[in-house]
């Protein structure tokens, strides 16, 4: 996980600086709205003194007409401005935040293979559903409200000055005193949702784990245990939700009895001076009909701040992300080598994930273009890792890949990765129709090159047999095929590259010796003109290779083709008998 540098920076003013800026010109038009809602809010308590102190003791029918108008006029233009404001502030808000989670899922999109392999799927959904619906909610809240708020508060207290500058200053003596338990209360508030979305994360992950391994849970009839660790974590989740509503409700108390103290001392005062005629009836209605008017803008306001820490703190773990870092970039001067040949070199290259311990350790060979190097040994001896060095899913500790004689940290790395085709395993199928996953990722083709590689890869004929055919949605992962289907699939989508440089990391482990046997044949037709680096685990894949390195424990201990490996009667020598006897599969 990144380091937390969002913390150290105001995220209001990030959010206002990187992603308000685009739509200052809409803000400012919201403005105009909310000054229009704020002082059509006003004029209704500053209306009031005239109608008590002039129409109700001149009796003058056309004077109350006048005002009855311009009391109509000010809830027309409020209501027509609070829909201005609303629709507009609603969408900078929205456009915010969708601004924000495209930014974060490019950002994604772009960070090292590293950065996955760290932080659980789990817990990333739970960064893109709970906390950007949080900071949605907080935004479209926040922003809308502040600035109606404000500027209405701002109106009102304008107009208590205007009627009694003392009698104001009583009033908001008293207001202050509780903006200090309230802004204490915010930051609690942050905290405590902070905690809430971090646990809220934990669930998403254990879900991921559990949706995913439900064959294992029926297997082992685990669902009991499962059950309870869900519970746990579900009332970690309550009590945390819980505490959040709890502190959220602790500025209403506050305000309440704040506003209570702030409304009887005006009365009392007020009043007084109403009954020894040193003030009309009139000016202190319309005092009071501010100040109470002030009081409902300045709940919300103090209930926003809540809000903006829950956006705060779900902000904080989504910059989070955005504040990653890539390590692995192209030079300020790429090279495009316009016709590639797939000479691969490896030269003394050294690499490790854990700097405690060496996953290669002075690792040299070539690959001659157009020609097959197989990898083999036992699991974890780094044969992977050599794969995935070539197009540079991670960067090499010390020594030199080269591909062609460029180093491949001097290549523009989308430009190195389009010359590279790869079949893993681990097959990615997305949730798209068989046509589109062949295609995925794939340039410049028709629909007769994706029927020829589907042919080329065997996979045509069972594609035709789907209630689509080549329309047909393959499900998530591929779950409605076969692991030979999904297999060939990948191998028709690899041809269809058309990459000069083809990886092949245990293609066919995990099939049965039938199915491997049609993979088999789709593979050498994909391997034709291809400089092929194979990893494998059974050998009896690797015989036609021209040339088979065997790694144990980082390092390359034999090398030779099969038959030189054979009569060299070492670890290859031994590990050929064993599977052929079938002690070793």
């Amino acid at each position: 996980m990144a380091e937390k540098q969002t913390l150290q920076k105001p995220l209001p003013k990030r959010l206002l600086h990187e992603h308000l800026a685009p739509y200052k010109y809409r803000f400012g038009q919201a403005c105009f709205f909310m000054l229009l809602t704020a002082a059509s809010t006003a004029a209704l308590p500053f209306l009031l003194q005239p109608v008590f102190d002039d129409v109700f003791t001149t009796n003058d029918p056309r004077l109350l007409f006048v005002f009855c108008a311009a009391v109509l006029s000010a809830f027309v233009i409020k209501g027509f401005a609070s829909y201005g404001e609303t629709v507009t502030m609603t969408r900078i808000g929205q456009s915010i935040i969708s601004d924000v989670q495209n930014r974060v899922f490019s950002h994604l999109m772009s960070l090292d293979l590293e950065y996955f392999h760290k932080i659980n799927s789990g817990e990333l959904l739970s960064r893109f559903t709970n906390d950007i619906t949080l900071m949605r909610n907080s935004v479209a809240n926040t922003v809308v409200g502040i600035g109606r708020d404000s500027f209405t508060l701002v109106f009102l207290i304008g107009v208590m000055f205007y009627r009694d500058w003392f009698l104001a200053c009583l009033s908001f003596f008293i207001f202050p005193a509780a903006f200090l338990p309230i802004i204490r209360i915010g930051r609690r508030m942050r905290k405590v949702t902070f905690n809430a979305q971090e646990e809220i994360g934990r669930f998403t992950k254990q879900l991921t784990q559990i949706f995913q391994g439900i064959r294992v849970i029926k297997a082992y009839s685990t669902e009991n245990y499962e059950a309870n660790r869900a519970k746990l974590q579900i009332e970690k989740i309550y009590k945390l939700v819980v505490k959040t509503s709890r502190v959220r409700s602790l500025s209403h108390p506050i305000i309440e009895s704040m506003g209570g103290v702030a409304i009887i001392s005006v009365i009392a005062y007020g009043g007084w001076q109403v009954m020894h005629h040193s003030r009309t009836t009139g000016e202190f209605i319309s005092f009071i009909g501010a100040l109470i008017l002030a009081y409902e803008p300045l709940k919300r306001l103090s209930n926003l701040n809540a809000n903006l820490q829950e956006g705060l703190a779900a902000a904080d773990r989504v910059f989070e992300i955005i504040d990653t870092k890539r390590t692995i970039l192209s030079p300020l001067k790429p090279k495009h080598p316009a016709k590639v040949q797939g000479r691969i070199e490896y030269k003394n290259v050294h690499f490790s994930y854990d700097p405690k311990k060496k996953a290669l350790e002075g690792i040299n060979f070539t690959a001659q273009a157009g020609k097959c190097i197989a990898l083999v040994g036992a699991s974890g001896s780094g044969k992977s890792t050599i794969i995935n060095l070539i197009p540079r899913f991670y960067d090499i500790n010390a020594g030199e890949i080269s591909i062609d004689e460029i180093n491949v940290r001097d290549w523009e790395i989308t430009h190195l990765r389009k010359q590279i085709a790869l079949v893993s395993q681990e097959i990615a199928l997305f949730d798209l129709s068989v046509f589109e996953n062949i295609t995925y990722g794939c340039e410049d083709f028709s629909k007769d090159d994706v029927y020829s590689v589907a042919k080329s890869a065997a996979a045509h004929d069972f594609i035709q047999k789907l209630p689509q055919g080549y329309d047909t949605i393959v499900g998530e992962n591929g779950v409605s095929l076969s692991g030979g289907q999904r297999q060939r699939l990948a191998i028709a989508r690899a041809m269809l590259k058309k990459a000069p440089i083809l990886l092949l990391d245990e293609a066919t482990s995990a099939l049965d010796t039938d199915s491997e046997r049609h993979i088999q044949s789709a593979l050498k037709k994909l391997m034709v003109g291809r400089t092929t680096i194979m990893v494998a685990h059974r050998l009896s894949t690797v015989i036609d290779a021209d040339q088979i390195y065997v790694l144990d424990s980082g390092q390359i201990i034999e090398s030779g083709s099969h038959q030189e490996l054979l009569q060299l009667n070492k670890q290859y020598a031994h590990l050929w008998h064993r599977q052929a006897q079938g002690l070793d599969s």
